[in-house]
């Protein structure tokens, strides 16, 4: 085929499994320290928005984990039972550590903080909560910095957004750690300001209202991974730029006239199965149709980016697609 084989048509998102590896171990690794240091600093302080944090960081840390093996399942290749491969795996887990964010990190935090407005505890050893808090934001920031750095490069191959790509990336690893720590320093900040709140009056609720606003955080993130994991699991087509090329692709091979349906599909971040319908040059016989069809089926899936690449002659009465 025509610059088949050095064209994607499948999404150019720049999702390497190397860098989305490396973005989770480096949130895996910042976030355990961090949930260390906070569960520390809230046994010995008190805060309760302390108790939220480290609940946030746990979540967190735990999540990390469904995602490696998320993108360890997801690249294995395809066998006789799974002919598409093993992609969607990503997803599955992706919405596991989704769950988990929303179960452990958001319930615990809300719920803490409302024992707190209803039984006030004493709070002390402010300055361990303020330097617990400085340590977290500088590992968080480095985390976030990394998963920033991945998303702005893909969101520039892909000629998108940084926010549009990371919302709508086949990659749920690079979506769940760009979300989570985003949301962790936020919530570092609204910590601080509820604990620092509570030392100048002396007042808990602060605190505690600090405690259920990072809960509401958390809920709101892990509902959009949720939405998101969702959508890929149940067939997510690639936008219209993406299939645009693919079509063009198509229409450049000099034995394709027309191509009368065309569909792209997520099966895995950054793998698509591809189905069309398109007219051949010529009239030839039922058996070298057959052979061509095959071998430029063949020709599209030496692509890594296509699973799998299905053709077939589409109805003369069909209405070609516009490029």
């Amino acid at each position: 085929m025509s610059d088949a084989r050095s064209a994607d048509t499948a999404p150019a998102e720049a999702e390497e499994k190397p860098e989305s590896t490396l973005t989770v171990l480096v949130a895996l690794v910042a976030n355990g320290l961090i949930a260390i240091a906070k569960t520390v600093a809230a046994v010995v302080t008190g805060s309760a928005s302390m108790v939220a944090e480290a609940a946030h960081s746990w979540a967190d840390a735990g999540n990390e984990v469904f995602l490696f093996v998320a993108g360890r399942r997801a690249a294995r290749p395809g066998d006789p039972r799974h002919p598409l491969g093993y992609g969607r795996e990503a997803y599955v887990w992706s919405m596991f550590a989704a769950f988990g964010l929303f179960s452990v990190g958001a319930a615990v935090s809300v719920m803490h903080g409302i024992q707190e407005l209803l039984e006030p505890a004493e709070a002390s050893n402010y300055g361990v909560s303020y330097l617990v808090l400085g340590i977290a934001f500088v590992l968080e920031g480095i985390s976030f910095l990394q998963a920033y750095r991945q998303a702005r490069g893909g969101a520039a191959t892909s000629e998108k957004d940084l926010l549009d790509f990371v919302l709508h990336t086949s990659d749920p690893t690079v979506r769940a750690v760009f979300f989570e720590d985003a949301a962790a320093l936020v919530g570092l900040l609204i910590a601080f300001a509820g604990i620092l709140l509570h030392q100048l009056t002396g007042n808990a609720a602060p605190d505690a209202i600090g405690s259920i606003l990072v809960g509401v955080l958390l809920a709101v993130v892990a509902v959009v991974l949720i939405e998101r994991n969702r959508r890929f699991l149940v067939g997510e087509a690639v936008d219209d730029r993406v299939r645009g090329a693919a079509l063009d692709r198509l229409l450049s091979h000099e034995r394709i006239t027309a191509v009368t349906y065309l569909h792209i599909e997520y099966v895995g971040p950054s793998r698509v199965f591809l189905v069309a319908a398109i007219d051949l040059v010529g009239n030839e016989d039922e058996t070298s149709v057959a052979v061509l069809l095959n071998a430029l089926e063949e020709e599209l899936q030496e692509s890594p980016r296509i699973v799998r690449a299905v053709l077939t002659l589409a109805n003369p009465e069909s209405v070609p697609l516009a490029p």
